[in-house]
């Protein structure tokens, strides 16, 4: 996946009842390929899918979350890989957007210290003064960040936020000193504990015991969004994505991490496949099974977004209009995943 788009072909697909079905195109903007919260979509891609149920995908590699937002709501795409939390800060604005597929019980975000800044920075509060680096300002990542510091007594307005992406150039930030701390996803926190085994991490969300430690709660990190208009007005689109996202999740639960990384594009692997297949080990029990979103986790997003934003503090929110299991609900009549 060198360049910025991965296109799906373009050709009418045959389903299991031999009927054959025009694909309508959808364009999906994904917030770095290469994290691995975003993997599902990416797999769907790669397992035939998305063709299967229906669907061409011109997916367009964004930086960060926030770059992703300002996609589908210019119209530039159609469809978000994104964190879903992004729909509830965007309610708060009047902007109605719906998740209506989960990848993620957990949002996987670590805060890593810089190797060369590591014996001077040994906790949360420490960070005050100090730069850190998100994968872009205004994204989940920066949004976890000030949600991180309030919680340990530290005023956000005290730290520089800087973006520095994910994948190579996040980790090139960190270990060239660029910036003295960051919040990570992986595989490149992974990466960074491969080569530095004295790396200090001052939060973890990657599994349910450490997630339950920060939020209280499952926290639903990466999904499918749109604009409630583009949902309305695309019924069919929208089911035929969650179809597919629902079956590559089956897939994923019932095959082996080393199968996983053999479906995947060989430059989002890197060279060191090894450190790849460990942070894929590290990052498959945050996967959804069903892909349906959890009201309590939904909950526990906009109490924290209303802790790290005034904005969503004094919005009256109902946070569930910012998501639909109605798709979910119905993804099960498409049958079992078709790829071995």
């Amino acid at each position: 996946m060198k360049s910025m788009r991965m296109v799906a072909a373009l050709v009418a697909i045959v389903l299991p009842s031999g009927h054959a079905v025009a694909q309508d195109k959808v364009t999906i903007a994904i917030g770095g390929s290469s994290c691995l919260c975003y993997l599902p979509a990416v797999l769907a891609q790669q397992l035939g899918e998305y063709d299967r149920a229906g669907v061409s995908v011109d997916m367009v590699d964004l930086r960060g979350g926030s770059d992703t937002l300002t996609a589908v709501l210019s119209g530039s795409a159609d469809v978000v890989t994104g964190y879903f939390d992004h729909c509830v800060e965007l309610a708060a604005r009047k902007q109605a957007l719906q998740s209506f597929v989960v990848f993620d019980r957990y949002p996987g975000e670590v805060v890593v210290v810089s190797p060369a800044h590591s014996a001077e920075i040994k906790s949360l509060s420490d960070l005050a003064g100090k730069k850190v680096g998100v994968t872009a300002p205004g994204s989940t990542s920066d949004f976890f960040l000030k949600f991180l510091l309030k919680k340990s007594g530290v005023d956000p307005a005290t730290v520089s936020v800087i973006g520095i992406g994910v994948g190579a150039t996040a980790v090139a930030a960190m270990e060239q000193g660029q910036i003295d701390a960051a919040v990570m996803l992986d595989p490149s926190v992974t990466y960074l504990q491969g080569k530095h085994s004295d790396l200090r991490v001052l939060a973890d969300t990657r599994s349910e015991r450490d997630a339950g430690a920060v939020f209280g709660a499952d926290y639903p990190g990466g999904a499918l969004y749109s604009t409630a208009a583009w949902i309305g007005s695309h019924q069919k689109e929208a089911q035929a994505l969650t179809d597919a996202i629902v079956r590559t999740l089956a897939w994923i639960h019932s095959h082996s991490p080393e199968e996983i990384m053999a479906k995947m594009p060989s430059d989002l692997i890197g060279k060191d496949r090894e450190l790849y297949l460990a942070a894929l080990k590290n990052t498959i029990p945050m996967f959804s099974e069903t892909g349906r979103m959890d009201p309590k986790g939904a909950e526990v997003v906009l109490s924290v977004f209303s802790e790290s934003s005034p904005t969503v503090a004094q919005a009256r929110i109902d946070v569930s209009k910012t998501y639909t299991n109605r798709f979910v609900d119905h993804a099960g009549v498409v049958g079992a995943p078709a790829t071995k």
